[in-house]
């Protein structure tokens, strides 16, 4: 009886603990100002290039008028991703990767070029996966700029967007992707596919939060993502989304350096 009691105990303690750690990830960078994705597209002037290159331009989604989502993947390339990138092809949708630098980017260089050829946008996720509002200044630009050299060197283009590691962002991270020309990107809807490998759960956590604008989070480097992937696009596109990049639901707003985006 006194175990069984503890071990409620615990299950409960855990379960707070949780909640907790969901809440604070929710509210990370709540220090800044953010611009949701309808606010990013009416910051476009009327006539401007910028509008002539986004929801007008040939062949490009109008999210305006369109039920958009954005597909993003975090902390890769890895062993899973040529794989995902097989499936986003078969689907006929592209993606937002938000690459690590050491022992991802460095590791796989064919698959970070074969997802830029692909027509997927190439993103920023540091290079060690360092939480950036813990450090310096200098420390935050070393964590990003390493990793634009790395992917400049094998796409040719250095990524126009970040996502800081666990959303932790501060005045400091804003200021430095400011200069390197980054943008912030949090996001909307995550399975929190690190603690699982149930990749049914992983759609369904993804099924329950997807929204019109959202931006849903996962990361190919776990066993269970990739597996859920066609699942998740197939249920939404049967509700009538339409899956773009981070940039193609901005537009046409372009990403402003140093700004903070998310749903």
């Amino acid at each position: 009886m006194l175990k069984n009691t503890a071990r409620s105990i615990r299950t409960r303690a855990a379960a707070g603990l949780a909640t907790v750690a969901a809440l604070t990830l929710t509210l990370a960078g709540c220090g800044q100002d953010s611009t949701s994705p309808e606010e990013a597209r009416g910051q476009a002037p009327a006539g401007s290039a910028a509008k002539a290159a986004g929801a007008g331009a040939p062949g490009a989604v109008d999210c305006a008028t369109a039920k958009c989502i954005a597909l993003t993947f975090d902390a890769g390339p890895g062993p899973h991703t040529p794989r995902l990138l097989d499936i986003l092809a078969e689907k006929k949708v592209h993606a937002t990767f938000f690459l690590l630098g050491k022992r991802h980017v460095d590791t796989y260089p064919e698959t970070v070029r074969r997802a830029a050829a692909e027509g997927h946008e190439i993103a920023n996720h540091t290079w060690t996966h360092r939480r950036l509002d813990q450090l310096k200044p200098d420390e935050i630009r070393s964590e990003l700029d390493r990793t634009q050299q790395a992917v400049k060197a094998i796409t040719g283009h250095e990524p126009t967007l970040m996502r800081p590691p666990q959303g932790r962002t501060n005045n400091d991270v804003k200021a430095v992707t400011k200069e390197l020309g980054l943008s912030q990107v949090l996001w909307s809807a995550t399975a929190k596919d690190y603690d699982t490998t149930d990749s049914a759960l992983i759609k369904e956590r993804i099924l329950n939060q997807a929204g019109r604008d959202g931006i849903i989070l996962l990361h190919d480097i776990y066993d269970g993502t990739v597996p859920a992937v066609p699942g998740i696009i197939d249920e939404l596109k049967r509700r009538g989304y339409t899956f773009v990049t981070v940039p193609q639901l901005l537009a046409p707003g372009a990403p402003r350096p140093g700004a903070l985006y998310r749903p």
